[in-house]
């Protein structure tokens, strides 16, 4: 069969998304601090966009009722001259670019110059703190050098994720020379660090703090951690050969020990939630505030727009097309804000009585019924709730929290899986801890009171989702 080239027309149809139309979905999933980098970036990058600032907007306003009876004119005309011929860098002083004064700006403190924040002293890590302890404390040489190698293989709870092979071959030593080093680590603070496990903390910090001389305690560490953990303490009773009570007194000597004891030194601040929009109740009404306290209030810049003159084809499309961008980029923003809205109006519309009740009266809802309701795609709705928050009168809760699968009644209505969370989370809390309830007593106790048909492998997997253990781990034995 021979090869040819051939030439014919093809009608087909296929879905483009267009840059700017990229641009308007991306900015619907984005989270509140991610818009505000998103929209910082493209005021640095588009010379057309610029932030409407309150102050200035307050002193623009008093400027223009100081100069009413003059004539607005002539004082606009000589505006623009001033600032198309000022001297900006005699006006900028030491903020421009080449400062007149650098000289005396490098004998300044550098503090001066920072924010308060800036200012101050970091959180400590672990790694800093054992090296300062190391430090002060009579370490040779190559014991510093184990000792680093040591502090840099410690996980975030303060466990040795290294063997002492690998630690020599790092540091060109013996593995008896690091087990040496590794003994007077464990030893600083906090006690128990550089431990391999958690039988090797416990033990360490007894030593020091001189507990091992009683034989039960050592060997209820050494070897039966895994029965305290499963509250087997009948068996160990048994085999030790003591009261319940004195196991009582025991547990209460371990659990004053850290089995932790790097978690206190962990890197990771704690992350604060800033609600998209604040839900109120204003007499039989709930009220939808959108969130809007620092984001950027975004104009065109009129400076380019009147009196940047372009001098040729290549300034002139790039204005214009900096132009189309911010333009869009403001309608985008414009669009995403009333997507919001309409979708927390249409949350409200259906979950009223969680709004006024609490959890317990959630509704089952998915993303489809809101998409109906508001006339919207479901994806649309999908990524507005993503990553999106909103203050009402019980909490702060993420959108998607609002969205929850159904259970079915007896007289054949539904009732969401939140609030059954909910209820099974009071049960537990209320229940007696020498006798804690049973998945399949939960079961009963919802058919029951709220006619739920629910099953017990249900109920076990709800508890499991609210990281709540079964009853017998619950169960108190004193």
């Amino acid at each position: 069969m021979a090869l040819e080239l051939r030439q014919q027309l093809k009608l087909s149809q296929q879905l483009v998304m267009t840059p700017q139309l990229q641009q308007a979905i991306k900015l619907l999933q984005l989270s509140r601090l991610e818009l505000v980098e998103s929209i910082q970036q493209e005021l640095m990058e588009n010379p057309l966009l610029e932030e409407v600032l309150e102050e200035e907007k307050g002193d623009r306003q008093i400027a223009d009722d100081d100069h009413a009876p003059k004539v607005g004119g002539e004082d606009t005309a000589i505006e623009k001259e001033l600032i198309k011929n000022a001297e900006w860098d005699d006006y900028l002083g030491d903020f421009a670019s080449t400062p007149v004064q650098s000289h005396i700006r490098e004998t300044e403190i550098p503090e001066d110059g920072m924010a308060f924040d800036a200012r101050l002293s970091s959180k400590p890590s672990l790694e800093g703190h054992l090296d300062w302890q190391m430090r002060l404390s009579k370490f040779t040489p190559k014991e510093l050098a184990i000792g680093e190698a040591i502090c840099g293989s410690l996980d975030s709870s303060g466990y040795l994720s290294a063997t002492a092979g690998e630690l020599a071959h790092m540091t060109g030593t013996t593995p008896e020379e690091v087990e040496a080093t590794l003994y007077k680590v464990q030893r600083l603070d906090p006690v128990g660090v550089a431990a391999r496990n958690p039988r090797e903390c416990l033990l360490v910090q007894m030593e020091v703090l001189g507990l091992t001389e009683d034989p039960i305690l050592v060997e209820l560490v050494s070897e039966h951690l895994e029965d305290l953990e499963g509250r087997r303490y009948k068996p160990l009773v048994k085999k030790l050969k003591i009261t319940m009570e004195q196991l009582k007194i025991y547990l209460d000597t371990i659990q004053t020990l850290d089995p932790l004891p790097g978690a206190s030194f962990g890197s990771s601040d704690p992350i604060y939630v800033s609600p998209d929009a604040f839900i109120y109740k204003y007499g039989e009404d709930f009220i939808i505030l959108l969130n809007e306290e620092g984001l950027p209030r975004l104009q065109l810049s009129s400076m380019y727009l009147e009196d940047f003159i372009p001098k040729g084809d290549k300034e002139r499309d790039y204005i214009q097309d900096k132009k189309r961008s911010a333009e869009w980029l403001m309608k985008s923003l414009y669009q995403r804000q009333r997507t919001l809205y309409k979708v927390l109006e249409s949350i409200v519309r259906f979950q009223r009585g969680f709004f006024e009740e609490g959890v317990t009266k959630l509704r089952p809802l998915i993303l489809k019924d809101v998409a109906d309701d508001i006339s919207m795609h479901e994806s649309t709705v999908s990524r507005i709730t993503s990553n999106k928050y909103a203050a009402t009168p019980h909490g702060i809760f993420e959108l998607k929290f609002f969205f929850n699968s159904s259970l079915e009644l007896d007289d054949g209505s539904t009732v969401g899986s939140e609030s059954v969370k909910a209820t099974i989370r009071q049960l537990i809390a209320s229940e007696d801890p020498r006798k804690p309830i049973s998945d399949e007593a939960i079961a009963d106790i919802l058919k029951e009171r709220l006619q739920i048909n629910i099953a017990r492998r249900t109920v076990a997997k709800y508890r499991t989702a609210m990281d709540i253990a079964s009853s017998s781990k619950r169960k108190d034995m004193f």
